[in-house]
């Protein structure tokens, strides 16, 4: 990592994730993992022709753990025959070493497991060997196949003679001619690959003619090919001289009056299990489970080159084995604790992923503040977060997962876009569908979109939902002047009701309310999911994205629990069918009315790519918050002391004091304007 920030004012710690792994939603442990890949072997699941694609808890039935029922420790597997290209899901039962299910994955109903990492191999040696490739790379100027940079891309479905049932990838070049270029700004354009991954074959090589590879450098990462750098900037230290706030016991962190317990998967990533809040001496329950359970990037460039380009991160490559080794002081600064995540490899094999997940607590501005006129007080006190997060690099983008805490109950989340657009050659007919960055270089249109999995807990029973609008109140004997407003609950009964849409024109939020616990006035205990409301896919209705990325299409979906229903898209989104995941979910139209229910909220960022996001774009971000409403009795804070500094806020009749020592600290210029 090219990273010159300085550590000497940043403290690190570090643990492992899943050590803890007698309780039923731990992080499978390294050992873990060890076991379930000697199960395999000795079931003859495991062996030289066959690869894990992906292994994770099988998670119990939270009515189960509930119930303090004995559940069984198993773990999901989904393993592909790279020789025959068959396909199988398993659930490994580890303590009698059994499969428990061992059911065969059909492609055509199905899909194709994920992506493997060696196949990408794969794909450099079967197309650095084609015959159709290298003539199209010489009609291009380009003699040698190897100074060309291959993105071995998921394929999609499409009606494409010939592909059905077949495992795919399709294949965009970009010229790197020395091992240090940047091969991004240097797309090769008209061309297009694609690939056979289980017959080892080049399909098809389609070349719509010959366009300019643009030259001028992207190469942001040499220092001084874009200047020198600044010298203006001084030191922000950042110290704890007694530590962070927060305490581990096993995997369950401890901060403020929150505790949760945090979890990894390969393909979801961070997951925080069991989020409660301490109130009056007990821990109230808020969030069972919480974790982006997926993420689609849609291209919009039609053509005949990459009409295909739609991307899953999250079920179709996991971007929780892309996740980066965090560095301290650049990534995360102050007073650090990593976690190291255990993960299995297509063999087997166990590594740790070091720092990949970054925990630490910061500073948020003001928390409440009031100087008041009768009383001659002035009180304030500081906000301060737990922020727990991991960065993924999934081929060209960056993406940064944050979840934060708050003092006051609140809970958000934030998704940061950084790293590189994916470009091809700017002429007449992509101008329509992409922005040009640099001479002849382009970026296509498109959107990164998430998907949050909520599985709400509010006080820990049955709940309901409303979806709650604002507006003005029309004029009547009690409103004689209009100036009245209010609200409207719409209560959410049934599954197909409870896919939904944002409004941001009466600014529309969503309550997920207890049905049996209240407040000390009598009002339902609430938790308040309040989206962004940015666009969600764009795509039209009938598309072939839409119709396989269906969750992408509402802000919300809300289902009522279901241990089997874990992700947006189905349990296979590589090739996937249509109307997998939601859709499948929701055709029972199950009641919510006291139901334990799960919200699936998509939200993301449309980008119409800018000069300023070349040639490495700024973090961007987007969103939602879940916020407490009539869940606590008063506000939660008011026990939050004042800041331990050298500061008069906290005292009365303090003016003189304060601009006295205001005015020994400021330098004061003469101005040449009136303020």
């Amino acid at each position: 990592m090219n990273c010159s920030c300085s550590t000497s004012d940043h403290v690190q710690r570090s643990r492992r994730l899943g050590d803890e792994s007698g309780a039923p939603y731990a992080t499978l442990s390294a050992d873990e993992l060890q076991r379930v890949a000697e199960i395999l072997r000795a079931n003859d699941a495991l062996d030289e022709a066959h690869r894990i694609a992906y292994i994770g808890l099988d998670e119990p039935d939270r009515a189960e753990v509930a119930a303090g029922r004995s559940v069984p420790r198993r773990a999901r597997v989904q393993l592909l025959d790279v020789d025959s290209g068959r396909a199988r899901a398993l659930s490994v039962d580890l303590a009698s070493g059994t499969l428990a299910k061992d059911v065969d994955i059909d492609p055509d109903l199905d899909g194709q497991v994920p992506l493997l990492q060696e196949e990408h191999g794969i794909i450099r040696e079967l197309i650095g060997a084609d015959e159709r490739w290298a003539t199209a790379l010489a009609a291009r100027g380009i003699d040698d196949p190897r100074t060309v940079a291959l993105a071995g891309l998921s394929a999609g479905r499409f009606p494409i003679e010939g592909e059905q049932g077949r495992r795919l990838a399709r294949v965009l070049g970009h010229h790197q001619p020395t091992p240090q270029t940047m091969p991004w700004a240097h797309p090769i354009d008209g061309l297009v690959a694609y690939v056979d991954l289980a017959s080892r074959t080049v399909v098809d090589v389609i070349d719509t003619g010959v366009m300019p590879i643009p030259q001028e450098t992207g190469d942001y990462h040499v220092p001084g090919t874009f200047g020198p750098e600044r010298t203006t900037q001084k030191p922000i230290v950042i110290r704890q001289p007694e530590g962070p706030s927060f305490s581990f016991d096993g995997d369950v962190i401890s901060w403020e009056k929150w505790s949760l317990r945090v979890g990894y998967d390969m393909r979801e990533g961070l997951i925080l299990h069991g989020i409660g809040f301490e109130d009056d001496g007990r821990v109230r329950p808020i969030v069972h489970r919480a974790s982006i359970a997926e993420m689609l990037v849609p291209y919009g460039d039609p053509g005949p080159v990459r009409f295909w380009q739609n991307y899953f991160d999250t079920g179709e490559y996991l971007l929780g084995r892309l996740v980066n080794s965090l560095e301290l002081g650049c990534d995360c600064v102050g007073d650090i604790t990593y976690l190291d995540v255990p993960i299995a490899d297509a063999r087997g094999n166990v590594k740790v992923l070091p720092n990949a997940i970054c925990i630490h607590e910061e500073d948020a501005g003001v928390l409440w503040k009031h100087t008041e006129q009768f009383t001659g007080s002035s009180d304030v006190r500081r906000q301060r977060r737990l922020v727990i997060s991991f960065f993924v690099t999934v081929g060209n983008y960056d993406y940064g997962f944050y979840w934060y805490l708050y003092l006051d109950g609140k809970i958000e989340f934030e998704a940061k876009a950084t790293g590189l657009v994916f470009t091809a050659a700017y002429d007449e007919r992509t101008s329509r569908f992409a922005s040009e960055l640099a001479p002849g270089l382009a970026a296509p249109y498109h959107q990164h979109l998430f998907c949050a999995r909520l599985d709400m807990a509010v006080d820990d029973g049955p709940a309901v939902i409303d979806e709650v609008d604002v507006g003005a109140l029309p004029v009547d004997d009690d409103n004689l002047h209009g100036s009245a407003i209010g609200f409207t609950k719409t209560r959410l009964r049934s599954e197909q009701e409870g896919r939904r849409r944002a409004n941001a024109t009466v600014d529309r939020t969503w309550r997920v309310s207890s049905a049996t616990a209240k407040n000390r006035l009598g009002r339902p205990t609430s938790y308040v999911l309040t989206p962004e409301g940015k666009p969600v896919l764009l795509a039209q209705p009938d598309s072939v994205i839409a119709s396989r990325a269906r969750f992408a299409t509402s802000d919300l979906w809300v289902t009522a629990y279901d241990p089997d229903e874990r992700y947006p898209a189905g349990d296979v989104v590589n090739q996937s069918a249509p109307e997998q995941g939601l859709p499948a979910f929701v055709a029972d139209d199950a009641s919510l009315d006291g139901a334990d229910l799960v919200l699936w909220h998509t939200f993301g960022l449309t980008h119409f790519p800018r000069t300023e996001d070349w040639p490495i774009m700024p973090v961007d971000t987007c969103g939602f918050t879940l916020k407490p409403h009539d869940f606590f009795d008063r506000n939660p804070t008011l026990d939050v002391p004042a800041s331990p500094t050298a500061c008069a806020c906290a005292h009365e009749d303090t003016g003189a004091a304060r601009t006295e020592h205001h005015l020994h600290h400021l330098s004061v210029r003469p101005s040449s304007h009136h303020g």
